[in-house]
């Protein structure tokens, strides 16, 4: 599990771990970008991602949930949240 000290999920760590998975250079990945409309991610993508995360931080991510996983800022927002930080 990739955590920084105050409990909270490493920004960087999980652009790099995203650019890995879609095989992007990581400075493509801003804060904002949607991943479908600007990275391109489809259906079969977005589940890696999925998957990946969820046994990199040893968490799990429900169905409703999974709409929130469309940025970098809201990909980490969820993730502190279900590892217990704050936003």
């Amino acid at each position: 599990m990739t955590e920084n000290s105050t409990g909270l999920v490493d920004k960087e760590d999980l652009r790099e771990t995203l650019a890995e998975i879609l095989d992007i250079d990581s400075e493509e990945i801003t804060d904002d970008a949607n991943f479908v409309d600007d990275l391109g991610v489809d259906s079969l993508m977005a589940l890696e991602i999925t998957v990946r995360l969820e046994k990199k931080y040893g968490v799990r991510m429900q169905e409703n949930e999974l709409v929130e996983v469309t940025s970098l800022n809201k990909t980490c927002r969820l993730l502190t949240e279900k590892l217990g930080g704050q936003p």
